[in-house]
């Protein structure tokens, strides 16, 4: 009797070792399944930030008068807005 509790155990804990193997593959399987989904994600998102990039620069070479006339305004409101800060303490 003692001998047939010994091999249901040991059945038991073999059952046990493969559910687990199978959950720990499938486990491992999501993971690596994620991992690919990121890495997708961000070649899409650095594709686009560099065709982004791309189009801005020729925007800007193509209304080269208009980018210089911005800037320059810019620049004078932030250094008014600088001066004036500066002024009032």
């Amino acid at each position: 009797m003692s001998q047939t509790v010994v091999e249901r155990t040991a059945e038991q804990i073999g059952k046990s070792a493969r559910q687990a193997s199978r959950a720990t593959s499938a486990i491992a399987d999501a993971i690596e399944d994620g991992v690919g989904v990121v890495r997708h994600a961000a070649k899409q998102g650095g594709d686009a930030a560099e065709e982004f990039l791309d189009e801005t620069t020729e925007r800007l070479q193509r209304h080269l008068f208009l980018t210089v006339v911005t800037t320059f305004a810019v620049g004078v409101t932030t250094g008014v807005l600088i001066g004036w800060t500066m002024k009032r303490r």
